[in-house]
């Protein structure tokens, strides 16, 4: 479904992505791990069109999307939930939501987005008038996620959704991540500090290194590499 070949991205002067190269099959969830400052939220915003690489191409479905716009991405089928959640702090929840489904003509369409939405995460529907900046962190990522989903997209980029949120809420947050993929089909591109949950919950895995894919392969296996736990697991 989407395919990087030789993507090179820079900050002015700094190379921050050295030629990496990946793919995400249909379906799946693949997930980015590494340090700070590898690459890994640079991967997603070039893809989303929120930075334009240096060279290289981004396939989605065979399409280069290299260098489009954003919105034009979004209408492709991506979405985006940026780290740091992002919302629109100073609407409700609803406000947030329908925000999602901006490029959306079809009411009856936006209904249906909605209704699966709050059935994902109820708490939302229960917090709909309220604005949303004073939610919590974990209604706040719920809300982020959720008003991408109303986009109805083919592929969801997902930055640090365990970011400041304290453990069970985590634990809450991946169970939908999980539970949304294997309802929906939905395809996920996941970049996430934690490595151990990010692997248990995927099914491949780019480890990522000062703008490199350093390691490749299926999440279980990464798992057990001897490289990979000691510089990610605690092992």
């Amino acid at each position: 479904m989407l395919e990087i070949k030789n993507l090179e991205v820079s900050y002015g002067a700094i190379n921050a992505l050295h030629g990496i190269s990946l793919s995400v099959k249909a379906g799946s969830i693949v997930t980015l791990i590494g340090a700070n400052g590898a690459g890994k939220t640079t991967t997603l915003k070039t893809i989303s069109g929120l930075l334009k690489p240096r060279a290289g191409e981004i396939l989605c479905d065979g399409k280069n999307i290299s260098g489009l716009p954003p919105h034009q991405i979004v209408k492709l089928g991506l979405s985006h939930v940026p780290e740091g959640r992002m919302i629109f702090a100073n609407l409700t929840v609803l406000e947030n939501l329908r925000m999602g489904a901006y490029l959306q003509r079809d009411k009856a369409a936006i209904r249906r987005e909605l209704e699966f939405v709050f059935a994902a995460f109820p708490r939302l529907k229960e917090r709909g008038q309220q604005v949303a900046g004073t939610l919590s962190g974990g209604e706040q990522q719920m809300l982020a996620i959720g008003r991408a989903l109303m986009s109805k997209p083919k592929l969801l980029l997902l930055d640090e959704p365990s970011l400041g949120l304290a453990p069970l809420l985590v634990k809450t947050i991946f169970e939908k991540i999980v539970e949304i993929n294997r309802q929906q089909g939905l395809t996920i591109l996941l970049v996430e500090q934690n490595a151990n949950l990010a692997l248990e919950i995927s099914h491949f895995g780019y480890v990522l290194e000062t703008g490199k894919v350093v390691l490749s392969g299926d999440s279980a296996a990464l798992r057990q590499n001897p490289q990979v736990k000691s510089a990610y697991l605690g092992g």
